[in-house]
């Protein structure tokens, strides 16, 4: 199939499966004429992709991850163990930067509440419901 046809059955845009490309992560062979030949695994492959960027990982970590994950259908299977050990630090690493955003949003907080009462009534009234 070529990659129109690879972008209606993902959902995904050209531009963004050409850079899936890019990164190693898709493998089409290329016609003599250079266009993109892809097979039917390539729409699971895009399917896994966008899982695992949903699940925070960036495309290098997927490029690494992607060949020790099985789609069971439902949900994607490790089953390479040092992948385990590679999703848990990922873990930990997005669970930081969730602590931080918590502080973050904490310090603006306080800084809200510290504003005068009339400056919040005159800066709230044209926030939209």
């Amino acid at each position: 199939m070529r990659i129109g046809e690879l972008a209606r059955r993902t959902g995904v845009g050209v531009h963004l499966l050409r850079y899936y490309e890019e990164q190693g992560l898709l493998h089409p062979e290329r016609r003599p004429s250079g266009y993109r030949e892809y097979v039917d695994e390539d729409v699971a492959v895009v399917r896994r992709i966008r899982s695992l960027l949903a699940a925070g990982l960036s495309t290098a970590t997927i490029t690494t991850v992607l060949p020790c994950l099985r789609d069971t259908g439902d949900r994607l299977v490790p089953t390479c163990a040092d992948l385990v050990a590679d999703l848990h630090r990922e873990r930990v690493r997005i669970a930081q930067a969730i602590d931080d955003l918590q502080s973050s949003m904490n310090a603006l907080d306080d800084v809200i509440a510290a504003a005068p009462a009339d400056v919040i009534r005159r800066a709230v009234a044209p926030l939209p419901n």
